[in-house]
C-alpha cells in the first residue's frame, strides 16, 4: 500500500473509532439516564395532624438514600379515603416508576389503582390488610397482620382478667382499625361491634367522649385506643372520669408520650408495628423489583435479607422485621414497662 493510501486508511480507521466511542457514550448515558428516571411515589391515608407516619415517612427518606432512588409522598391532609383514591389516580398519570399504597378500604384503593394497574406500575403495599395487598397484585406486603395483632393484644388483656371493654376507633372507614378492634374482642370473648366507639381523631374529642362513656358504662374495665394520639385522649378521658389507675388501658403505636405512660404505668403496654419498616423495606423492594428485573416476591425478600444497607438500618434501630413469602411482618411487637429501654431512643422517629 503506498503512503497516501496508508494515510488515508488511519483517517478513516480514526473516525470510524471516534464514532465508536461516540456512541459509547450516547449509550451509556441513555442507560444512567433511564435510571436516574426511576421515581416512586408513597400514598398513605395518614392526616396531616396523625404524627406517627412521620416515622414511616423516615424510612422512606433513609431508603430513597439507600437506593438513589426519590420517592415523593403523598397523603389527603384530612385523611379521607375518597382524596386518597384522588392521589392514586394522579399517580397513575404521572407515570411514576413505582407506586407504594395503604389500603385503608379494599374496594375505594382498588378503584383508584384502575390506571395504575392498566400501565403495569409495579405496585407494593404497606401498613394493615395483606390480603388485601395480595388481591390487589402487589409485588409485596410490608406491615401488621391487624386482626392478629389485636386478638394477641386482647389475650393479654384476658389474661389480666379483663372481659369487657372499648375500643376506641378514630377511623371508621379504615378496616385495619375495625380488625384491631375485632382481634381484641374475640379474643376476651364479646362483640366488637358494641364494644368499639366512632370517636374521630381529635384527642380533645375523644376525651370528652370517652369520659362520658366511662360515666354511662360504669362496668367497663378497659380501653384499647388505636393510635397514640388516640391514646392520649382516652388517658385524660380516664382522669376526667375519676377513673386514673382502675381502668386497663392498652393502645396500638408508640410515641414519646405513650412510653411515659407506661413507664408510669398508665398504659398496660402498646403494640409496636415497627413503623419505619413499611417505609424503608417498601421502598427499598420497589428498587431491588425494578434494579433486578424481577417481580418474584422470594427472590425480593432474599435480596433484602442480604443486602448490607438494609442490615445496617436495622441494627441501628433494633428492628427485627419477620420474612414470609411475599409478606414482611413489621408487627406485632409489644412494648411494656420491662423492655422501655430499648425503645425510648428512637420512639416518634425510627420506632
Amino acid at each position: 500500500m503506498d503512503k497516501p493510501a496508508f494515510r488515508a486508511t488511519q483517517r478513516a480507521v480514526k473516525r470510524i473509532a471516534a464514532a465508536l466511542a461516540a456512541l459509547t457514550l450516547v449509550t451509556g448515558f441513555a442507560a444512567n439516564s433511564a435510571a436516574a428516571d426511576e421515581r416512586f411515589v408513597m400514598v398513605s391515608h395518614g392526616s396531616d395532624s396523625n404524627v406517627w407516619w412521620n416515622t414511616v415517612k423516615n424510612g422512606m427518606r433513609d431508603a430513597s438514600e439507600d437506593f438513589n432512588v426519590p420517592v415523593d409522598y403523598r397523603n389527603p391532609p384530612s385523611g379521607d379515603t375518597g382524596d386518597m383514591v384522588r392521589i392514586l389516580e394522579q399517580a397513575a398519570a404521572r407515570n411514576y416508576s413505582g407506586v407504594i399504597t395503604t389500603v385503608p378500604n379494599f374496594d375505594m384503593i382498588q378503584k383508584g389503582l384502575t390506571g395504575v394497574k392498566a400501565k403495569h406500575i409495579p405496585l407494593v403495599t404497606i401498613n394493615g390488610g395483606p390480603e388485601s395487598g395480595m388481591k390487589l397484585g402487589a409485588l409485596m406486603h410490608i406491615g401488621q397482620p391487624e386482626y392478629d395483632a389485636g386478638k394477641a393484644a386482647g389475650e393479654r388483656a384476658k389474661a389480666a382478667g379483663i372481659h369487657e371493654f372499648l375500643c376506641v376507633n378514630h377511623g371508621a372507614d379504615i378496616q385495619a382499625l375495625w380488625d384491631r378492634c375485632k382481634g381484641f374482642a374475640d379474643a376476651i370473648g364479646v362483640d366488637y361491634k358494641k364494644a368499639t366507639m366512632d370517636s374521630g381523631e381529635d384527642p380533645t374529642v375523644i376525651e370528652s367522649k370517652v369520659a362520658a362513656y366511662l360515666r354511662s358504662h360504669p362496668t367497663t374495665q378497659a380501653i384499647l385506643a388505636l393510635g397514640p394520639d388516640q391514646a392520649t385522649g382516652v388517658l385524660r378521658g380516664v382522669k376526667d372520669a375519676g377513673l386514673s389507675g382502675k381502668i386497663y388501658v392498652a393502645t396500638f403505636d408508640l410515641s414519646p408520650d405513650i412510653l411515659k405512660a407506661i413507664q408510669a404505668g398508665q398504659i398496660a403496654f402498646a403494640i409496636d408495628q415497627q413503623p419505619y419498616l413499611q417505609g424503608y423495606l417498601s421502598v427499598a423492594a420497589m428498587a431491588i423489583a425494578i434494579r433486578d428485573k424481577t417481580n418474584d416476591s422470594a427472590r425480593i425478600v432474599a435480596a433484602l435479607r442480604e443486602d448490607k444497607k438494609v442490615a445496617a438500618r436495622l441494627a441501628k434501630y433494633d428492628l427485627k422485621p419477620v420474612y414470609t413469602g411475599s409478606t414482611v411482618s413489621s408487627g406485632p411487637s409489644f412494648v411494656t414497662k420491662d423492655n422501655l429501654a430499648p425503645v425510648q431512643k428512637y420512639a416518634g422517629s425510627y420506632r
